[in-house]
């Protein structure tokens, strides 16, 4: 007599109609009756649970193969295409036993959650820097993020966008992994069905590529995933490349073996002041909606200069970096070199590689300074630029406010430059490295000029703060972000120029120039990199010696004045006043 069951009472798992048919049903699919039992307990709502989660899972994974890594390619049309990785994949787990497409689907998600956070931070870069991550060179530029949103934010909100960061990269991960897991479990069991819809996607992929089926500019068959993986793979064997051609390049200077009484000559007794205005590019004199205001600050600081005895020539340098990366170009101007990335700055900084400011500190007839307010750290690649003293944003006096990351606005930073070191009596020839920082994103709030008299310590910018607008405000519209530039930019020349008029002699030579273009926000994605660059004289034989250049008469370069590699400008610098000019 077979033995008889006990009674599981009333309100069990077995007491519905149809438990019994369900259950089984599930236990030969190989379903776990599921954490609490739901699925014994309530098999129709577990199915749904599970349909659902199945369902997530396919969106998540299609929307991490799918996802582009530019912003602008971020569109609902983007994510109605054919993946062929997703294919290849569905292929793969299909003919794989049990035990290795189970670590199969693990390693597969955690790489497609890796890929999907690379994307993301792709965006980021193309949005600021108009290139993607480089996995070689710009891990140092995350450090430099995270000062960036210290500078803005504050100590806590640095804190808190990090954190949320990481959490949001360890999410990522974590989810795509489960959603890979989830969907190979299901095609495990559907292999007939999951067999029949890879082939189908596969042969649809291959006829939308052979027909070049497109949805508006966008192709339906997508490769996206091994076109950036590819990418990498070029990039990190370029990167590990360029180590070694830049070190080769470094090793050659055409002026190491020239005598100190040979350098520089036609500039003795004269002040020679290199000025960067930050986010200073040819948007700023050429965009239809900055150009009158822009060209009438440039034409009427040419024509005050001009009342007070001063001359310019104007002409274009190509910069190697657009959107951010200041300290590139700095060291790519004043090296001679091409210093593109980070790679090449730390070699060439921690090199004894000779720049403008070195060789003019090398003639022993120059005094030379840095005035750099956007340093509130220590900053030991200074010393790599030959520089006798440097006044950062905590030596110049300041005690008014930030305006955003800009720690002293740019007419208080020349003003306390002629207190410190260019209005000294008795003092010798100067040459100075100054950095204007006024015009640097996010633009808001920005300073305006003041009576130089009445700057004092700077604190009667608390109340011209006050006045300004909030970064947050403008930059939920572009075009408020490319009218505050633009206003940025107007004060940073206005401050340069006045300060010329106000403290320049007949022994100033000033060069001025942008050192990079400003974010895509502000250039309407030009892929321009051209920078302006003046110099300007009291005295006239400073700019006879470089006549032959074809630079543009005043303070703004005509539309086809030269424009030259930003590293080709020390040499031909150094050329022009040295005693073989040229």
């Amino acid at each position: 007599m077979p033995r008889q069951l006990p009674d599981p009472g009333p309100g069990s798992d077995t007491d519905d109609e149809g438990s019994g048919e369900d259950t089984r049903r599930d236990s030969a699919a190989g379903v776990r009756p599921g954490r609490f039992g739901l699925r014994l307990r309530h098999p129709r709502v577990a199915r749904t649970v599970s349909a659902g989660k199945t369902v997530l899972a396919a969106v998540l994974v299609l929307g991490a193969l799918l996802l582009p890594n530019r912003l602008d390619g971020l569109t609902f049309i983007a994510f109605l295409r054919i993946p062929a990785e997703g294919i290849l994949l569905a292929g793969l787990l299909l003919v794989l036993p049990h035990r290795g497409r189970r670590v199969t689907a693990v390693v597969t998600g955690l790489l497609l959650g890796l890929l999907t956070i690379l994307k993301c931070v792709d965006m980021g870069f193309y949005s600021v820097l108009v290139r993607p991550f480089n996995l070689v060179m710009d891990w140092g530029l995350l450090g430099d993020a995270a000062d960036f949103l210290r500078e803005s934010l504050g100590r806590t909100g640095q804190v808190l966008a990090v954190t949320g960061a990481l959490l949001l990269a360890v999410a990522v991960l974590l989810l795509t992994t489960l959603a890979t897991v989830r969907l190979t479990g299901v095609m495990a069991r559907h292999r007939q069905v999951a067999t029949r819809s890879t082939l189908v996607l596969g042969t649809a992929w291959i006829t939308c590529v052979t027909l070049s089926l497109q949805i508006g500019d966008v192709p339906v068959a997508s490769k996206i995933n091994a076109v950036i993986v590819g990418n990498r793979v070029e990039q990190v064997r370029a990167g590990l490349a360029d180590a070694r051609v830049f070190r080769e390049e470094a090793a050659v200077d055409a002026f190491a073996g020239t005598p100190r009484d040979q350098l520089l000559t036609g500039l003795r007794g004269k002040d020679v002041l290199f000025t960067f205005i930050e986010s200073y590019g040819r948007t700023a004199i050429e965009d239809p909606a900055m150009a009158p205001r822009i060209g009438t600050v440039l034409q009427e600081g040419t024509a005050s200069l001009k009342a007070a005895g001063f001359e310019a020539r104007s002409g274009w340098l190509r910069s190697p970096v657009t959107g951010a990366g200041s300290w590139l170009c700095h060291t790519t101007f004043l090296s001679g070199l091409w210093v593109k990335n980070q790679q090449r700055y730390r070699t060439v900084t921690s090199s004894d590689r000779m720049t403008l400011t070195k060789y003019f500190r090398a003639t022993g007839a120059w005094r030379t300074v840095g005035v750099v307010p956007g340093v509130r750290y220590a900053w030991p690649e200074g010393r790599f630029f030959g520089l006798d003293h440097i006044y950062d944003s905590t030596h110049l006096g300041y005690h008014g406010p930030y305006f955003s990351w800009t720690p002293v606005p740019d007419q208080f930073s020349l003003e306390a430059f002629n207190r410190l070191e260019f209005g000294r009596k008795d003092r010798g020839p100067l040459m100075a490295e100054i950095i204007l920082a006024s015009s640097h994103n996010p633009w808001a709030p920005v300073a305006h000029m003041i009576d130089w008299k009445d700057l004092g310590d700077g604190s009667v910018f608390h109340r011209i703060k006050k006045e300004g607008k909030d970064p947050k405000e403008v930059w939920k519209n572009p075009e408020s972000v490319r009218t505050e530039y633009r206003n940025a930019i107007e004060y940073s020349l206005h401050s340069l120029v006045e300060f010329v008029q106000r403290y320049g002699d007949k022994n100033t030579v000033l060069v001025f120039l942008g050192d990079h273009q400003p974010v895509p926000t502000v250039t309407a994605g030009s892929p321009r990199r051209d920078v302006p660059v003046t110099i300007v004289a009291h005295d006239p034989k400073v700019l006879d010696r470089v006549s032959g250049w074809g630079w543009t008469k005043g303070l703004k370069p005509a539309a086809d004045a030269p424009i030259w590699p930003m590293n080709k400008f020390r040499d031909r610098f150094m050329r022009a006043y040295g005693p073989q000019q040229g």
